[in-house]
């Protein structure tokens, strides 16, 4: 069951907010960044906007979030899934890095007492 058009819709509003940031001249520590967004520094937008992401759950447990990007860049970037857990703290997946041209995925369980995946966000850097 992939939940494709909320997360494209989460990652274009996040894309609109880290333009805005730039804009604004604001800089957001890397850390700091709700999931799905990048930190709004000149190399992160750049990168972001030449990589390519997609999240969903996995089909046979509601409990497994996972993110999928493509790097279509002319760097190496990482990014990581951010999995918002029902009635659970949220989890982060592992940090994957893409080379140019690239795909990976990235992906984490919420505890088995939450209602299982709310969303699933990334982060890239």
């Amino acid at each position: 069951m992939k939940r494709g058009k909320n997360v494209v819709m989460a990652g274009m509003a996040a894309t609109v907010s880290v333009l805005a940031l730039t804009a604004a001249g604001s800089a957001v520590p890397a850390q700091a960044t709700p999931p799905g967004t990048a930190a709004a520094t000149a190399a992160t937008v750049a990168a972001a906007a030449g990589v390519d992401c997609e999240g969903w759950v996995h089909n046979n447990n509601p409990d497994h979030g996972i993110a999928g990007c493509s790097n279509h860049t002319d760097r190496t970037v990482t990014f990581r899934a951010e999995i918002v857990c029902g009635r659970a703290p949220d989890v982060s997946g592992q940090w994957v890095t893409l080379a140019p041209g690239r795909y990976g995925e990235s992906s984490g369980v919420c505890a088995i007492y939450s209602s299982g995946v709310g969303s699933v966000g990334w982060t890239i850097q």
